[in-house]
């Protein structure tokens, strides 16, 4: 039997919630809807400065990148739930749900635009009351993975490539906390049985286990027939996509409140095989959590050479992964830019699915996957380590690939395991210079997120029309 494991830092209460219910958006079954574009490249206002937009898959339809008449704002912490409903009708709108979000240190609504009228022009008016502090729209995001062409090994070569095996001998991920923001896993495959410590259900659904959550848990944890990247990792089950017409996706909000858990809940590392537009409150959630210590690591997403960073992964604070196949070949499909940090093995990989079952994926979320996993092994082997430190000793590591040097294809070179879990020990202290480079300027988005179920309850105050909202999604 598996024995018991503490975490680094003690859970913490989840932070309190005013408000939460179905809308657009708001379930993984509101999201199959037509969708507008709203926002363009200015899409957040915020009261001294504007926030970026960005589509969501290069190859998607502009109009793909948000909820249609829908706004997330940050609003006054102090407003009770009568007073968060009296700002939205004062502004046209309806609340959906509202939430303090920590990681802000602000309360975070979700609002529906009444009427036929601008986003832009709602933005505005709602921008400029004293009781909100920012407004954007609710950017839409997708999970990064494909059919795998079956055309390798697909059992073992990710393992031989990273160097598992003998990184193994000194860690398997021990102690460390690991959030996979995804879709829904399934904890009772034999893959991962003893390996979910927590799941919590940022949609509020009650969705089965789905496909791509079960397989990014299984990429990172494994330890049956597969092997993962660190199979004693502690896992944190977070479901934030639901299921949308061509995949499975997430929103702004839903994201927020997924990495708000994350962090309250010890996470030491969080993994986000997800991509979108550039968001600014899914930005600063981002470098809040990397202050707080926590290792963040994104898929470069699926996009291809054309197009612009995704989001999160060209977040300076993430560590982005660009993935190849089992000849070191960088995948056509994979993003590329001087965002990518390093590369990992993403095409034709045999994983679990759900009901005990496998099956061959690709995408760079799988690459993302076998990274995270390795900083476990990391931090197993060094637990104080400070982000910055793991990023520099996976970045030093790695094993050249393509150009001599740092590219934007690879980024420093293929990940190692075992020379990353070897030079943890002796690891200097972070310096100025060791910060990540600034994301590039240009702000597309691509799609590709996660999420995982949960067994903690939907936030129990309603909004006023909380109940036609469920009832809609339905």
């Amino acid at each position: 039997m598996r024995r018991d494991r503490a975490c680094r830092r003690p859970p913490v209460r989840p932070a309190p919630r005013i408000s939460a219910s179905c809308d657009d958006g708001d379930r993984g079954q509101c999201f199959d809807r037509p969708v507008a574009v709203h926002g363009g490249g200015k899409g957040a206002v915020r009261k001294g400065r504007a926030g970026g937009g960005g589509s969501m898959r290069a190859q998607d339809a502009a109009g793909t990148r948000t909820v249609p008449n829908q706004l997330v704002a940050e609003i006054d912490g102090a407003l009770t739930e009568a007073e968060a409903d009296a700002l939205a009708r004062r502004h046209g709108l309806r609340r959906i749900a509202s939430q303090n979000i920590a990681l802000l240190g602000a309360t975070v609504g979700l609002f529906r635009i009444s009427g036929n009228r601008s986003v832009e022009v709602v933005s505005r008016e709602l921008a400029s009351d004293a009781g909100v502090r920012s407004v954007q729209p609710n950017y839409r995001y997708a999970l990064q993975d494909q059919k795998a062409s079956g055309g390798s090994d697909p059992a073992q070569y990710a393992q031989t490539q990273l160097h598992l095996p003998a990184a193994h001998k000194l860690a398997r991920g021990m102690n460390v906390t690991l959030a996979v923001i995804d879709s829904g896993v399934d904890a009772a495959h034999p893959e991962l049985a003893n390996t979910v410590a927590d799941t919590f259900d940022a949609l509020g659904s009650k969705d089965g286990p789905q496909a791509h959550g079960t397989a990014i848990a299984g990429a990172i944890a494994a330890r049956v027939r597969l092997t993962g990247s660190a199979p004693e990792v502690r896992i944190l089950a977070i479901r934030a996509f639901g299921a949308v017409a061509g995949g499975a996706g997430s929103t702004s909000y839903v994201i927020l409140r997924s990495l708000d858990y994350a962090v309250a809940h010890g996470a030491q590392i969080v993994n986000m095989s997800f991509a979108g537009p550039r968001d600014a409150l899914v930005g600063r959630a981002v470098a809040a959590a990397a202050a707080r210590d926590v290792v963040l690591v994104a898929a470069a997403g699926n996009a291809g050479a054309t197009s612009p960073p995704l989001y999160p992964a060209a977040n300076p604070a993430v560590i982005a992964v660009s993935g190849t196949d089992a000849g070191d070949r960088l995948m056509a499909v994979s993003n590329r830019g001087s965002h990518i940090a390093l590369a990992a093995p993403g095409a034709d990989l045999l994983v679990p699915a759900p009901d005990g079952k496998y099956q061959l994926m690709s995408g760079t979320s799988f690459s993302a996957a076998f990274v995270s996993g390795i900083v476990a092994l990391v931090l197993e082997r060094n637990p104080a380590l400070k982000p910055v430190e793991v990023r520099r000793i996976l970045t030093s590591t790695a094993r050249d690939l393509g150009t001599p040097g740092r590219d934007d294809l690879f980024g420093a070179g293929a990940a190692d395991a075992l020379a990353a879990v070897m030079a943890a020990t002796s690891a200097p202290v972070a310096s100025a210079a060791d910060k990540p480079s600034q994301p590039a300027q240009q702000a597309d988005g691509n799609n590709t997120s996660v999420s995982r179920t949960s067994n903690e309850p939907a936030p129990s105050i309603a909004s006023e029309d909380s109940a036609a909202n469920r009832r809609a999604a339905q």
